[in-house]
């Protein structure tokens, strides 16, 4: 019989609808086991081949679970809010709701085609009100709660309040924006909009000024992953640095636990490595410096304490408010200047680009330690979001430093004995201390570290603070508290509006969601504001509790609802939740399931989420264990992300500040940007100039320089990407060698952590493996030649190895070698002519997972009348697998001289005498006798002579 691989998919995946395969729900009497993919976004371009690849190992573990006896959640959804839809929705006038779910309806199918083990009945969607009102619900819970740092966890913002009203700030140690200190009489006092506002600084969603990435062409603030050398990733749109008020969630107070978490989790190393430096913990101390002739001072956080002696100048972050009222009259213009400058790069620019710039304020700051006065300077080196956006700098002992004291010429002075400063800093933390203070002036302070190492000598300094009241002995952290608004149309409304003070106020639970309204421009307002300032209907009526005219705001009982929008993590960060139990219209989800399901087993998808969307998700996890919602405090317990399917990209190049485009080898004359384009117009490297000008509006007048009269394109390896235009759609794959081949192909690419460039040559083989495999059931005829005969030792060997192999590769997600597995096993049991049932029904159980519609089919080709994702995995017998002959290499000197086949439980004392009986022994003995025989068993004998 035919293997007729398309009959055959479309066939079993009616089947699994109608009997509702894949339809998990709790079952106390099984185990639970909780598969979860990171859910795409849905683009207009569809899946491409990259895709899947994640999907599929997910699956193949989803359904080896299954067929191990455990109830497996694996469920699918859509991130289905974000910028992209809202362009396109700019450019076409066509709502993004509308191309959401053609989108969504266009990956469905594909994914469809390729046979996932998807319980549908648990979709979600980011945009559905029904979804996201539970993430407006945890932003009403985040707004009434504040973290205490001694109980580490949050509670609830009515404590603190009687807290305030008790003894005011004394005592407290509490997650905060800035220190603030008032007495219980003082807060009494507070007019109720004063105290709001003291309210935001310990809210864990609050409104606070931030340094934003922000685009006026897009009209929206920008994550720093969303900026590419100063434009917006999308569109080339110029971004600059601005400081904004913003809403942010007080993820920082999360720090120390979001490090101590990754202790418990089984993740990779490197992408724990990269958390920790991402979160960046550093004990030091904060010390304060007094400006030279003025009443102000400032704070700086510094891990190294014991340098204070060499410090030669202060330097500020530019956003730092400290640059206005520090800067002179006589530097003003050159400061100007200077933040006009570096306000166009991103923070992540600044940390990568180690050039020297800056620019001198005017003023000097006393160091506590010597005495001296030292020039503040402003460099864009510093970042207003660590320690206090302010450094006091010690070149000596700092690159950075170092650098910059080496262009503006300002002094070094080295702490360590012997070091050599003449060329570059000294970074290394060790060595004997000294010039602290300097042997050539008289000491400021009566603290002196010379003889000390610099362990001795960072905490005899860090005591010295603390007794002098000089600062404050404290941990810091590099993570920020992140952004959490978005001046954009296309996300989830936040649950707020203002008050007659213009204090945010809370939604009522009981009245969310509150919906996204309709708009007739997803443009900012003509004054600036948010899109949603063109909503008619986008007030809040207190006295009725519902959504009213924006025309009727009175500022008694109606006021003005928030006008951005939450970014697209807030979706995203607590979507495993909301799977567990996805109909639930009175809780994220309930105690029950929530203590059934606990939280992911194993969560597979991209390292670039690495910083963004796994933080979050834990630090959201973490605020809804600490109020009680979920049991368990990390919510994914493993994590594996697979490697990148890698295409073949091609360019044309743009001679700069035309629309004229350059062929490849003529490119060096011009100065150029290469642009990624359609592969699908790009035939080897040679441009469809007409179909290239066709492709998007901008090209239609391009002009070109060819080289024979053609433009040849250049070409790279990169990620297969829809933005790098380099795509290749599965459905080809599909239609061409059916859903399993692809299935089995992607796996069998290589390891699944490791990138690997697409490429098809291969794929024929996989085909023709099932096409053999096929064969064991049918031989050349139309009718299955199964029999009940009992297996041979070599059928039952061949089947327990691939058991054996198969079992430990997918447990160590190795399904390249498992496959191969597969090729081997069958090309043995074609070759044994294998025909048995007891054989070839545990080979179908085994390919399951990776070729479900051809494992579904042979399995009620054999009789089974129930669906093969409930047969039982089959278990290897070790017994079958013993060899009952060995082969000997025979060595004479320890060179092999030829091979023997030996009994497996062959005595040693045999074995030698075998050896020395073979008849080749005696050519190379010599007649001489041995001196000693060495077996090392099922291996070699070595006969020395």
């Amino acid at each position: 019989m035919e293997y007729n691989f398309r009959e055959i998919e479309k066939k079993w995946h009616e089947y699994w609808i109608a009997n509702k395969v894949y339809k998990v729900e709790k079952n106390t009497d099984k185990p639970k086991y909780y598969v979860l993919d990171m859910f795409p976004y849905p683009s207009g371009a569809g899946l491409h081949v990259g895709h899947p690849l994640g999907y599929i190992a997910s699956d193949i573990y989803s359904r080896y679970k299954r067929l191990q006896g455990f109830n497996v959640l694996h469920p699918m959804g859509y991130d289905a809010y974000g910028l992209p839809a809202e362009q396109y929705a700019i450019q076409t006038g066509q709502h993004p709701e509308v191309t959401t779910k053609k989108n969504i309806a266009r990956y469905r199918e594909q994914m469809d085609k390729i046979g996932f083990s998807y319980d549908w009945s648990r979709e979600i969607r980011t945009c559905d009100p029904e979804y996201y009102k539970w993430t407006q619900w945890a932003f009403i819970q985040m707004f009434n709660s504040y973290y205490c740092n001694d109980e580490k966890q949050a509670r609830p913002i009515s404590e603190l309040v009687a807290a305030f009203e008790q003894s005011g700030t004394e005592g407290l140690n509490v997650a905060c924006s800035e220190e603030l200190h008032f007495t219980a009489d003082e807060w009494k006092a507070k007019s109720k909009k004063e105290k709001q506002e003291i309210l935001l600084n310990y809210r864990i969603a609050y409104r606070g000024e931030t340094m934003v990435n922000w685009c006026a062409a897009l009209g929206t603030v920008l994550a720093n992953d969303e900026v590419v050398n100063g434009v917006s990733e999308r569109g080339g749109y110029p971004v600059e640095q601005k400081i904004m008020r913003q809403w942010c969630l007080r993820v920082s107070a999360y720090s120390q636990r979001l490090l101590d978490g990754l202790d418990t989790i089984d993740w990779t190393d490197s992408l724990k490595e990269t958390q920790r430096n991402w979160i960046g913990r550093s004990e030091g101390a904060e010390i304060q410096f007094k400006v030279k002739d003025s009443d102000l001072e400032f704070t700086i956080f510094t891990t190294r304490a014991d340098t204070m002696f060499g410090v030669t100048f202060m330097v500020l972050a530019p956003e730092s408010e400290l640059v206005a009222q520090l800067t002179t009259p006589e530097q003003k213009q050159e400061v100007d200047a200077y933040l006009e400058r570096t306000k166009k790069r991103t923070e992540r620019e600044r940390i990568a680009d180690r050039s020297v710039t800056g620019a001198f304020s005017g003023s000097y700051a006393i160091n506590p330690f010597t005495g001296d006065a030292v020039p503040v300077w402003i460099s864009d080196y510093v970042l207003a979001g660590y320690g206090t956006g302010a450094i006091m700098a010690v070149p000596a002992h700092d690159s950075r430093d170092y650098a910059f004291a080496k262009h503006f010429n300002l002094p070094v002075i080295p702490l360590i004995e012997g070091c050599d400063v003449s060329e570059e800093s000294f970074d290394a933390k060790e060595g004997i201390v000294c010039n602290s203070p300097r042997p050539d002036v008289a000491p400021y302070c009566d603290l002196s570290l010379n003889g000390l190492n610099v362990k001795e000598a960072i905490a005899a300094t860090k005591k010295y603070v603390a007794e002098h009241k000089l600062g404050r002995v404290k941990v810091n952290y590099r993570l920020r508290d992140a952004i959490f608004s978005r001046q954009r149309y296309w996300g989830e409304p936040f649950p707020v509006y203002y008050d007659a003070d213009g204090m945010p106020q809370m939604l009522p639970v009981d009245k969310l969601p509150l919906e996204l309204p309709e708009v007739d421009k997803f443009l900012p307002t003509e004054t600036g504001e948010p899109p949603l300032g063109h909503a008619v209907k986008w007030a809040w009526d207190t006295a009725k509790q519902e959504v009213t005219e924006v025309s009727k705001i009175d500022n008694k009982t109606i006021f003005p609802l928030e006008l951005c929008t939450m970014p697209g993590f807030a979706g995203s960060s607590a979507y495993y939740l909301r799977y567990m139990d996805p109909h639930n219209d009175q809780a994220l989800v309930a105690k029950d399931v929530d203590e059934y399901w606990r939280n992911v087993d194993l969560y597979i998808g991209g390292t670039e989420h690495a910083t963004g969307h796994l933080i979050y998700s834990r630090f959201w996890n973490k605020f809804l264990f600490d109020s009680g919602v979920v049991c368990e405090e990390e919510p994914f317990k493993k994590l594996i992300n697979q490697g990148m399917i890698q295409g073949r990209s091609n360019f044309v190049f743009r001679i700069n500040g035309t629309n004229k485009f350059v062929s490849l080898n003529l490119k060096d004359r011009y100065e150029v940007t290469p642009i990624h384009v359609d592969v699908n117009i790009v035939s080897n490297d040679i441009l469809d100039i007409e179909a290239f000008k066709n492709w998007r509006p901008e090209y239609n007048d391009a002009e070109f320089v060819l080289e024979d009269g053609k433009y040849i394109c250049g070409w790279a390896v990169e990620k297969m990407s829809k933005s790098m235009f380099n795509v290749v759609n599965p459905d080809m794959i599909v239609e061409k060698y059916g859903a399993d081949t692809l299935r089995l192909y992607e796996m069998f690419l290589g390891p699944l952590e490791q990138s690997k460039p697409w490429d098809t040559n291969g794929i024929d083989g996989v085909h023709r493996f099932l096409k053999k495999l096929w064969g064991l059931f049918f031989g050349n005829t139309d009718t299955l030649q199964i029999t009940d005969a009992e297996p041979t030792a070599d059928e039952l060997k061949s089947l327990h190895k691939l058991i054996k192999k198969v079992t430990y590769d997918i447990e160590h997600f190795s399904y390249n070698t498992s496959i191969s597995a597969f090729m081997i096993c069958v090309n043995e049991l074609s070759s044994l002519k294998c025909n048995k049932r007891a054989i070839l029904e545990q080979l179908i159980v085994l390919l399951a997972p990776f070729a479900p519609h051809t494992a579904e089919e042979l399995w009620h080709t054999c009789g089974h009348d129930t669906t093969v994702c409930d047969a039982e995995w089959p278990v290897y017998n070790e017994e079958y697998l013993k060899e009952n002959s060995l082969t000997y290499a025979i060595s004479f000197n320890g060179k092999a001289r030829f091979s023997m086949e030996l009994p497996a439980d062959m005595p040693r004392e045999e074995i030698e005498k075998a050896a020395l009986a073979h008849e080749n022994s005696a050519k190379w003995m010599e007649g001489k006798t041995p001196k000693k025989i060495i077996v090392v068993p099922g291996k070699i004998v070595n006969i020395v002579i």
